[in-house]
């Protein structure tokens, strides 16, 4: 199989954002964005997720965070559609349980080609380290936009937002692992019966 990787360069008039992704990777992360806590929960996309990230990005967080989180998962999302390609052979579908502590998270992916996000987190604070939890919505829908991929993320319990949130970022980086593995069963062939995906 062909080295599966995808690298985006986005630069707009609010960031400049750079990332390379290798989805047979070993877990290795080089990410500087600029914003710890998001650094943190994308280090654990790539451990769990044994894809190799680089991610280095600049934005106007003297304004607040809100544009570089949005853009980095945009470009993160058109990186991973480069990286899977015309998807045959991979199993399409994946999910992962993953629990921290009292907090416990599931998700589920479908590299669908159409964008969707159910995004289920009832946090129970506003913020994590001086990081705003309402931008990790704007991070995935992002992703998913433009990734073409359809994301459910659900916390089922927890009372510690950090330990809710990093079991849905462990959970995402395992459930892309098992979506974009390859299917030895599946050979060449695209995992949909409607022939495109």
């Amino acid at each position: 199989m062909a080295e599966r990787t995808g690298e985006v360069e986005r630069n707009t008039l609010e960031t400049r954002v750079h990332v390379l992704l290798n989805l047979d990777g070993t877990g290795r992360s080089e990410i500087d964005i600029g914003v710890p806590f998001l650094e943190h929960m994308l280090d654990q996309v790539a451990r769990h997720g044994l894809i190799d990230l680089t991610i280095r990005a600049t934005g106007d967080t003297h304004i607040d965070d809100h544009h570089t989180v949005e853009d980095v998962g945009i470009t993160f999302g058109q990186a991973l559609a480069r990286a899977l390609g015309d998807k045959k052979g991979i199993r399409r579908f994946g999910h992962a349980y993953c629990p921290l502590d009292e907090a416990l998270s599931r998700v589920v992916v479908d590299f669908s080609g159409r964008p969707g996000l159910e995004y289920h987190v009832d946090y129970t604070r506003a913020q994590v380290g001086g990081f705003d939890v309402d931008l990790f919505r704007e991070f995935f829908q992002g992703m998913v936009n433009h990734a073409f991929m359809t994301l459910h993320v659900d916390c089922i319990r927890g009372r510690n937002s950090h330990h809710m949130i990093e079991t849905v970022f462990k959970a995402t980086g395992r459930a892309l692992r098992m979506a974009a593995e390859p299917d030895p069963r599946m050979a060449e062939t695209l995992p949909s019966t409607k022939g495109a995906l």
